[in-house]
């Protein structure tokens, strides 16, 4: 992938934050992820590149834009599987809550899995731990490995867990355990994330959410040294057969990083909506708007946080040619 694509999505994702800003807290979540929605794909029309995407809002029947398999850029540069969430945290936006992000990851042609969109089991881990989890381990385990690893003791370390009737025996069993939780109403892949920075707060990501959102966290924490692992959750026979159909005939397969992202490279990118722990959200005031983004690859190594600075009348629609 050619280098300046780092900057170029940055762009991305800070017209998808910028966008969906608008309708915090006013209880408006489809409104919210049509403008972020909307703003990514008119951004991702200038970005020279040539990507087709392999995880987004669904399939060409279900979104409009942003559908698997919709061919984006301009049609020059590299050839890159896309993965998109222009808004991780819909919810969250409607409410004005913690951590949404618009969030944008790439990759050469042909390395991001095509994840079903259905539930995954996960654990993800920051660099400390690689190597340390197993997804098939008990919770008491998986605990005790990420203490050792991070030089702490159990009692304090944190978990972060979406707080849903599913996770119910996995709350229960990291009280056992003596360790400290984090209860997310939304945003895995926020939290996923977070593991790999200790200003978080956040040491390991347990619990069920999307698969597809596994994807993007995955090429994330690629580029940040971590770790992910994941098992598909089927809801029901139709999801089964959906995985059969994908060619995964194993229910009970891992997917490691290797098959998350298999490729050498990635990029990631995702800017703050709202305020969370690693990044802050959109900020209006008269004609500008700030953002704040996090940008970075797996190449290089390189981390990025980037505050932007707009003017709302030179850009009104987010966009520029040139």
């Amino acid at each position: 992938m050619e280098r300046s694509l780092t900057m170029e999505i940055v762009r991305v994702t800070e017209a998808a934050a910028l966008s969906s800003a608008r309708w915090m807290g006013r209880g408006k979540k489809e409104e919210a992820d049509d403008a972020a929605t909307t703003a990514m794909r008119n951004v991702f029309d200038t970005i020279p590149m040539q990507g087709t995407v392999v995880i987004g809002e669904g399939e060409m029947d279900e979104a409009p834009m942003l559908y698997i398999g919709e061919e984006l850029g301009t049609g020059s540069g590299s050839s890159v599987d896309v993965a998109v969430d222009p808004l991780e945290g819909t919810n969250i936006v409607a409410q004005g809550t913690w951590n949404a992000l618009a969030v944008i990851a790439i990759a050469d042609q042909g390395t991001l899995l095509h994840a079903p969109d259905m539930y995954m089991q996960k654990i993800a881990v920051g660099p400390e731990a690689v190597g340390k989890v197993d997804i098939n381990a008990s919770t008491l385990e998986n605990l005790q490995s990420v203490a050792k690893a991070k030089n702490k003791h159990v009692e304090d370390v944190v978990a972060i867990v979406l707080d849903r009737p599913r996770h119910t025996k996995l709350i229960a069993e990291i009280r056992e355990a003596g360790a400290r939780i984090k209860l997310i109403p939304d945003g895995d892949v926020a939290a996923a994330i977070n593991t790999a920075f200790d200003d978080t707060g956040v040491d390991v990501l347990l619990g069920i959410g999307g698969a597809p959102e596994g994807v993007l966290a995955a090429a994330a924490l690629k580029c940040l040294g971590g770790e992910i692992q994941g098992k598909l959750v089927p809801s029901n026979d139709e999801e089964a057969a959906r995985c059969k159909e994908m060619g995964i005939t194993d229910i009970e397969k891992i997917f490691y990083m290797n098959d998350f992202c298999s490729g050498d490279d990635a990029i990631f990118a995702a800017s703050g909506v709202t305020d969370g722990e690693l990044l802050k959200g959109v900020q209006f005031k008269g004609s500008k708007a700030t953002t704040q983004t996090v940008v970075m690859r797996a190449k290089s190594g390189t981390v990025r946080f980037i505050d932007g600075e707009h003017s709302l009348i030179k850009k009104p629609n987010l966009v520029m040619e040139s």
